[in-house]
């Protein structure tokens, strides 16, 4: 195993783990350097870590308390899974901050708990972590210092947050209150419950707040959190756990599907510096004895993920967390992401809390389901296909859903939201990002179908409209508004999934003079990838062999620029160039037109010119027909 050489790991143990050779001792070591290498950057008493990076639109003590709450989380898996059995300096590092953070006098104190403050999502790890570590911590505390703790905590009692996820870091503090006999409010546990119920959308997937808010929130927030204050709660959960339990199982039954086989996870949504804590549902569904992946699989996709990190710099050199996906790469981050906010992955090391000798960490690992065949797999609650091929070990997330907006009357302006790449895109992958930088941002040419106005703005896919799910095919349709244009244009796409390949309809309707493009997935690497086109294909190859190709199908006739590779840098959380094969039209002549075109992404040969022959398209008034080589038709 080539292994970055930031960490010093135990040796691997391939007849345990004969996938990624990585067993619990493995996880322990992890944790333990990112533990340490946070020391330097505590504040005397140990109630803040002021990590180096940009700071967050909350402040450097806001930002202090996130690097102890979040580091705390890690702490505690790490102190309770061992059984108290660590370092006794550990232990006393995080005694010493609870004294100090909650210590009007100790020049560290942590900001009060107000309504909507940034202050109540660190709050929540702490009290997490104050309940897993209860015999090594909190009941050692001295007296003043408890009650200093809970009159921090009592901040949130009839207190207001954000109506989304945020509602559950009350439940889970209000809860911890109640458990050690302070006074909390039970109407507002029961409340915030009560209110998820409404973004319960099937399937085992809710939506973030109102809206279609579908991203790794669903597992690290809307999963984990209720099944963390049944911990808490115990059989004073008015009988809401057995409900939580079966949404995540069955959460977890497609949920494997996100990874590929090199253990990266789909590059998808917002908080992405978060990384590892994509693992924490794995973890939890085994914790809450609800998960139906066997003990071996569990392993399999936590340590493989986990490792797909590592041996890429992650943890880094300090052995810090930085902002970014391997290394720093602020244009994936949010306003709200300081230079704490990466230890959320503390969450991914939840399984730390299962005993040595359970299942999970005694079975042999057993193969990904990518690992074992092509996988096609359709979410309808999220809009989502997944595609995942087993050749190249390569998973993409089709996307005709999750949009990250509020929700909105059709019947006003169907244009209106916001434009995220996080969220907009056709396509994301295990294997690329999103181009998301400012000036990419706003030329978006990968992963969208625009309108390009005569002076080269683009229309911009913000509310995705769904219009069907299912098998190998999703559908959705969005409005293209175009500068000095009141009218919105309807550009309605369906996604054809057959063999490793996705083929895209289009039905676009647009103005007269409008070019219609095309951008299939952005490749990035360390080194500027190699580009080919022809008169109706483009490719884009990185210096691994990752290749991204778009090939013109039906409608595209060759404009003046036909098919090409838009090229950039600094714009790719996977690489400092970056390069994005496109199809351009001709001067749309006004009204409803069809095009048609091939999605390529694969560590394979691509032959694009072999690809043009590979699909019959006929294209009728009212649908078209896709005819493939090995006899199979679908009709759109």
């Amino acid at each position: 195993m080539s292994v970055a050489p930031h960490l010093h790991l135990p040796p691997t143990d391939r007849l345990l783990s004969s996938r990624t050779g990585w067993t619990r001792a493995h996880w322990e070591a992890t944790a333990d350097r990112m533990l340490d290498a946070l020391v330097p950057y505590a504040t005397p008493g140990f109630a803040q870590y002021r990590l180096p990076g940009r700071g967050s639109w909350s402040g450097v003590v806001s930002d202090g308390l996130e690097g102890f709450a979040r580091s705390f989380l890690l702490a505690a898996f790490r102190i309770a899974g061992a059984g108290g059995a660590v370092d006794p300096a550990l232990v006393e590092r995080y005694a010493a901050g609870l004294a100090a953070g909650t210590d009007p006098g100790s020049g560290e104190a942590w900001p009060e708990l107000t309504d909507c403050s940034q202050q109540m999502v660190e709050a929540a790890s702490v009290a997490v972590a104050l309940h897993e570590t209860r015999p090594w911590i909190w009941d050692r505390l001295d007296a003043r210092v408890q009650e200093r703790v809970v009159d921090w905590f009592s901040g949130f009692v009839g207190g207001r947050t954000w109506d989304n996820n945020w509602r559950l870091f009350q439940v889970v503090s209000e809860q911890f209150l109640a458990s050690v006999g302070a006074p909390y409010s039970r109407s507002d546990i029961e409340n915030n419950l009560d209110r998820i119920e409404d973004w319960y959308a099937g399937d085992g997937w809710y939506t973030d707040g109102d809206g279609r808010n579908f991203d790794y929130y669903i597992g690290w927030a809307m999963h984990l959190y209720p099944l963390l204050w049944s911990r808490i709660a115990g059989a004073d959960d008015g009988g809401r756990t057995p409900v939580y339990r079966e949404r995540l199982s069955r959460f977890l039954k497609d949920y494997p599907h996100f990874f590929g086989a090199d253990g990266a996870p789909v590059h998808q949504g917002r908080s992405l510096a978060y990384r590892f804590a994509a693992l924490a549902p794995v973890w939890m569904g085994a914790l809450a004895d609800c998960t139906p992946l066997a003990p071996g699989l569990t392993r399999r996709l936590a340590s493989g993920t986990m490792r797909h990190f590592v041996e890429r710099g992650v943890p880094d050199e300090r052995g810090l967390l930085t902002l970014g996906w391997y290394d720093t790469f602020l244009p994936t981050t949010q306003p709200y992401s300081g230079p704490a906010s990466p230890y959320w992955a503390s969450k991914g090391f939840l399984g730390l809390l299962l005993p040595a000798d359970h299942p999970v960490w005694t079975a042999r690992e057993l193969p990904l389901p990518i690992e074992e065949s092509d996988q096609y797999t359709a979410l309808p609650a999220p809009g989502w296909l997944l595609h995942g091929t087993r050749d190249d070990g390569i998973v993409r997330l089709i996307n005709h859903g999750s949009d990250h907006n509020p929700p909105h009357d059709d019947a006003d302006d169907p244009s209106e939201g916001t434009h995220d790449p996080h969220y907009a895109k056709f396509a994301f992958s295990t294997a690329t990002a999103p181009e998301t930088a400012p000036h990419a941002v706003a030329r978006s040419v990968d992963g969208h179908l625009a309108l390009v106005a005569p002076d080269g703005t683009p229309s911009l896919r913000r509310r995705i409209h769904p219009l069907r799910c299912e098998d190998r095919v999703a559908a959705s349709w969005y409005a293209a508004k175009l500068p000095g244009d009141d009218r919105a244009y309807r550009i309605e796409t369906t996604s054809v999934l057959h063999g490793p390949w996705e083929v895209r309809v289009h039905r676009v309707e647009a103005p007269e003079g409008a070019v219609v493009r095309e951008g299939g997935h952005a490749v990035a690497h360390a080194r500027s990838p190699f580009a080919r086109s022809g008169p109706d294909w483009a490719l884009a190859r990185t210096a691994e062999g990752l290749t991204s190709a778009l090939v013109a199908l039906h409608g595209w006739d060759g404009g003046a620029e036909g098919a090409a590779v838009a090229r950039d840098v600094q714009s790719n959380a996977f690489g400092p160039y970056s390069a994005v094969p496109y199809l351009r039209s001709r001067p749309h002549p006004g009204g409803r037109s069809t095009y048609v075109s091939l999605v390529a992404l694969s560590r394979d040969t691509v032959h694009p010119e072999a690809l043009r022959d590979s699909v019959r398209v006929h294209a009728g008034a009212d649908s078209v027909v896709l005819t493939f080589l090995d006899g199979t038709s679908v009709e759109v």
